[in-house]
């Protein structure tokens, strides 16, 4: 039998997720969410007394909010099953397949916690790619996809997918066609304190797919580039037959193929030291290879690089063999976070992450970078092998798409998405602190005419004008958020009186009145606005909206360019 592979190579290590047991429910979820993460330990005096899932997340009663407050110690799973760092993945593949269980908290000799290992990180172990190349995505696809009614609640939902052990349901959207509700989106909606909505309001689409034809790998490749964690598997009718994710990659590559492999590659590396033309096989592929690879001695000293590495740092070889590779370094990262670096080298033999470099023309670049340590028969440490790959592309496509999912693509302030999880937000601060904010709803008169006269080029920039000038007079946690054309909702929290709102108000309609030059000609436009205040006028988001709504069109019924608060009268006569 080969060289064991000890989890601690590929389970998730440095700063453990964690929270006290009296933790709310909906605070642990949002933790979870921020972090990305499946799991949070639950802890008492550094003392790991639980775990909290995705999977206990289906248990959550979405009909009942008040379920969001209860403490996570309620609903935690104990005890925490352990692993110790230094055991095979293969029979940690075996341990998850006996238990059912799909996380272990990993720990040392001591038994000290010092990582967390998932069925996802044996999926993502690069040991299996051989083994994913082989297999068809039909031949890992466990059973007929689960699909719902996207018109049933969020709370039924989740219980069929505990009711089945799914971590992934196909929604059926009717007319909008197929989306897809995970365990990671329900605790997120658990973390936004979301109500017992439709599962058509809250399914992601469109479902993002995989042949069934297809090898296993390709369908990892999508799963890793996308960052996601199921895919739905299609036939050549393009009917969907099944969902497929990390887990079920496993199914079949436990004990035997792990310790085949390991045969494998043992005898690989015999025959590396055996033939010099293999050899020379093995640093060809290492020339052509589309990573960056950087080799030091002991003292971390730069020894050998390939012409990725050139290509993606501007350094040639010459310029960096003798040095290290401090002269990578882009200053972005604290002693810390080199410390944490090489106490992972030191006690596990390896490292991953993401880091910021800085090329030879001065540009910074993030970079996904591997760094394992090489030992000899001894177990002393020679060399640092170091595999890196640009991601800085990557990073920007993901903040575009932030961007434009939260962002108003005109103005770059918050849409009625954003304003909506602040508001809720705001509105739950103001309930914990017992204290006053408010809501305006802005509306641009006559802007329609400015379009008519001038062009909807004139007319965006009176928007960006506009947007400019509002948030100028604004604080620093006030937010101003576009909902579309020429309507624009003002967040005023943590004000001490109501009359705070009203100067806020007469100082944005004064600003307003002042003229606007656009393409050589002055323009004038006055603004109506509404407001609605908490917690006399609503207690939730929606109440609020609807209330400032209101109050805007009465200040238009009103003559304009002046401000209305939401009252009884004003509704009624709305």
């Amino acid at each position: 039998m080969g060289r064991p592979l000890p989890i601690s190579r590929i389970m998730h290590s440095g700063v453990l997720l964690r929270c006290p047991p009296q933790t709310s429910i909906a605070d642990a979820a949002a933790r979870m969410a921020e972090n990305s993460v499946s799991s949070i330990l639950v802890t008492e005096e550094d003392t790991v007394i639980g775990i909290w899932t995705e999977r206990d997340a289906l248990t959550i009663d979405f009909s009942r909010p008040e379920s969001f407050e209860r403490p996570v110690s309620s609903v935690m799973s104990s005890p925490v099953l352990t692993l110790p760092c230094d055991m095979d993945a293969g029979e940690a593949a075996l341990r998850f397949r006996e238990t059912g269980k799909r996380h272990f908290l990993i720990v040392d000799d001591c038994g000290t916690p010092t990582g967390i290992l998932s069925q996802t990180d044996l999926a993502l172990n690069q040991g299996l790619e051989p083994y994913l190349r082989l297999r068809e995505v039909s031949t890992a696809i466990p059973h007929p996809p689960l699909v719902t009614d996207g018109r049933l609640p969020l709370s039924e939902v989740a219980a069929i997918m505990h009711r089945h052990q799914a971590d992934a349901v196909v929604v059926d959207c009717q007319e909008e066609g197929l989306g897809i509700l995970t365990e990671r989106d329900i605790v997120r909606l658990i973390a936004r304190n979301t109500g017992n909505a439709l599962a058509s309001d809250l399914a992601t689409r469109p479902l993002l797919t995989v042949g069934e034809s297809d090898p296993l790998i390709h369908a990892r490749d999508l799963l890793i580039n996308h960052r996601i964690r199921h895919l739905a598997v299609i036939n050549s009718k393009d009917e969907v037959t099944g969902l497929i994710g990390y887990n079920d990659m496993l199914a079949g590559a436990e004990q035997m193929y792990l310790d085949d492999l390991r045969e494998a590659l043992e005898q690989r590396d015999r025959a590396l030291a055996q033939s010099r033309q293999t050899l020379q096989l093995a640093e060809r592929v290492i020339e052509s290879s589309f990573e960056g690879i950087m080799v030091t001695d002991k003292n971390v000293n730069i020894e050998f690089v390939n012409p990725a590495f050139t290509h993606l740092t501007g350094y040639s070889q010459d310029e960096v063999i003798g040095k290290t590779p401090q002269i990578l370094s882009s200053g972005r990262h604290d002693s810390e976070f080199y410390q944490r670096m090489w106490n992972s080298l030191a006690n596990h033999g390896y490292w991953r992450g993401e880091i910021w470099n800085r090329r030879k023309t001065g540009e910074l670049y993030l970079e996904l970078l591997t760094i394992t340590a090489i030992t000899d028969n001894d177990g002393e440490t020679t060399h640092y092998a170091g595999l890196f790959t640009d991601i800085t592309q990557n990073r920007k496509n993901e903040e575009q798409i932030r961007q434009l999912a939260y962002y108003d693509a005109l103005t770059g302030i918050p849409n009625r998405r954003l304003l909506e999880d602040r508001l809720e937000h705001a509105v739950r601060h103001a309930h914990r602190r017992s204290s006053l904010l408010a809501v305006m709803f802005m509306d641009l008169d006559h802007f329609k005419s400015v379009n008519d006269r001038f062009g909807h080029a004139a007319g965006d920039e009176l928007l960006l004008q506009f947007t400019s000038r509002v948030q100028n007079c604004l604080r620093e946690d006030d937010t101003l958020a576009r909902l579309g054309g020429d309507e624009f909702i003002v967040l005023l929290p943590d004000l001490e009186r109501v009359e705070d709102a009203y100067q806020v108000a007469e100082r944005l309609i004064a600003k307003n009145q002042e003229p606007y030059f656009i393409d050589g000609n002055a323009l004038s436009v006055g603004s109506s606005i509404g407001i609605s205040l908490y917690p006399q006028d609503g207690t939730t988001a929606s109440e609020l909206l609807q209330g400032a709504d209101i109050a805007m069109y009465r200040a238009k019924q009103d003559g304009r360019n002046l401000f209305r608060l939401f009252t009884p009268e004003v509704a009624e006569g709305a």
